[in-house]
C-alpha cells in the first residue's frame, strides 16, 4: 500500500512538471521557481475546475448546511490536537493549554467535536503547524513552491508537511482505507466551504497565481511573527492589480480643485457648529464697534490653530468692511413685514 501511494505521488509530480510548459523569462524576486510553479498551479487549477469543484458543488447541494458545519467542527477539533502540540513546541504555553482545553471540551460536551462548544466558552482557536514552528525558531522559508494537489507552500513548509502528516490523528485510523476516506471527506468539505471565496478570487484577480502567492506568503509571515514587523503589513498586490494613477501625478496627490472643495466644506461645518444668535440692534448714538461675545475668543483661537475660516459673529465690524470668507448678514429692513420660518 505504501509503495502504491509513493508511485501515485511520483506520477502526479511528473505530470505537473510536464504541465509547466509556460516559461517566465524574468522570475519575480523571491520566486526563482516561478516557471515550474506556474505549471503546477495550472495543473492544480485545471484539476480543481473539472474534478474537485463539481464534487464540492454536489456535496453542498446534497448535504444540509448544519451537517456540513458539524463535519467542519469535527475535523477542526482533530486539527486542534497537533495545533496544541506545535504551540507547546513554540513555548506558547498559554495558547497550547487553551488548545488542549478546546479539544477536551469539544470532545466531551460537543459530541465528539461535532459542535464547537469551546468557542462559546471564549476559548479562541489558533493556527499552527510544524512549518510555522520552524519559522518561529528562525528557519528561513526558502523559495516559494507550489505542490501538486496540495497547493501553495515553501521549501520549509513542505518539509513541515511530513511532520504534520504523522502528527495528525487521522493518519493512525485503521484500516487505512477509512483514514484516506476521512482525508477525502475533509478535502471535499473544505472545498465546499470555499466555493464562494474562490469564485470571487477568480473574478477579481488579474493574475491568480501572483495573488495566491502574495496572500499565502503574507499570511505565513503574519502567523510566524504574530502580527509584529513585516507580518502586520498588508500584502503586496503589485503583481496582480492594475495601476490607476494619472501620468505625471504622484500617488495620493490632490487634484487641482481639491483645496477649493475642502475649504467650503470645512467652513460650512464650522459655521453649522457656531451658535446662531440674532444680531443686536446697533445704537444710533454710539458709532464704536460692539464688544465681541464671550464665545468669539475660543472661536478665533480655534481658527488660528486649524487655519480654517470661522464665521464672524452676526453684525460684523462697525467700519463696514467684511473680511474674506466670513458670513455677511442680510440688511435689516424696517417697516416691512417679515416672515420667520420655523
Amino acid at each position: 500500500m505504501q509503495t502504491t501511494r509513493a508511485k501515485n505521488v511520483t506520477l502526479a509530480i511528473a505530470v505537473a512538471m510536464l504541465a509547466g510548459c509556460a516559461s517566465v523569462q524574468t522570475p519575480t524576486p523571491g520566486d526563482p521557481l516561478e516557471s515550474v510553479n506556474r505549471g503546477v498551479f495550472k495543473f492544480n487549477d485545471t484539476l480543481d475546475t473539472y474534478a474537485l469543484k463539481p464534487v464540492a458543488k454536489g456535496y453542498q447541494q446534497v448535504v444540509p448546511e448544519p451537517v456540513r458545519r458539524s463535519v467542519t467542527n469535527f475535523f477542526s477539533n482533530i486539527g486542534d490536537v497537533y495545533i496544541a502540540a506545535n504551540e507547546l513546541l513554540q513555548l506558547k504555553i498559554a495558547d497550547g493549554v487553551g488548545d488542549i482545553m478546546r479539544v477536551t471540551i469539544n470532545t466531551l460536551f460537543g459530541v465528539g467535536g461535532l459542535f464547537d462548544v469551546a468557542t462559546l466558552a471564549k476559548l479562541p482557536k489558533h493556527a499552527a503547524d510544524f512549518g510555522i514552528t520552524l519559522g518561529h525558531y528562525g528557519v528561513p522559508s526558502g523559495p516559494y513552491l507550489v505542490l501538486p494537489l496540495l497547493g501553495p507552500s515553501t521549501v520549509r513548509d513542505a518539509t513541515g508537511l511530513v511532520v504534520d502528516y504523522y502528527g495528525n490523528p487521522l493518519t493512525y485510523v485503521q484500516p487505512s482505507s477509512v483514514s484516506w476516506a476521512l482525508y477525502g471527506l475533509n478535502l471535499v468539505n473544505t472545498r465546499a466551504n470555499l466555493l464562494t471565496t474562490v469564485d470571487v478570487l477568480s473574478g477579481a484577480a488579474l493574475d491568480k497565481y501572483s495573488f495566491v502567492r502574495n496572500a499565502y506568503l503574507q499570511r505565513r509571515r503574519f502567523l510566524i511573527t504574530g502580527g509584529d514587523g513585516d507580518g502586520a503589513q498588508l500584502p503586496n498586490y503589485d503583481q496582480s492589480l492594475p495601476k490607476y494613477d494619472d501620468d505625471g501625478a504622484a500617488p495620493g496627490a490632490a487634484g487641482p480643485g481639491a483645496g477649493a472643495a475642502v475649504t467650503p466644506g470645512a467652513t460650512g461645518a464650522t459655521g453649522a457648529a457656531a451658535p446662531a444668535s440674532a444680531p443686536a440692534p446697533a445704537s444710533s448714538a454710539a458709532p464704536s464697534a460692539p464688544e465681541p461675545a464671550s464665545g468669539a475668543q475660543p472661536a478665533a483661537a480655534a481658527s488660528a490653530a486649524s487655519a480654517t475660516a470661522v464665521p464672524a459673529p452676526l453684525g460684523g465690524p462697525s467700519d463696514g468692511t467684511v473680511p474674506g470668507q466670513q458670513y455677511v448678514p442680510p440688511p435689516q429692513r424696517t417697516g416691512l413685514p417679515m416672515i420667520r420660518l420655523k
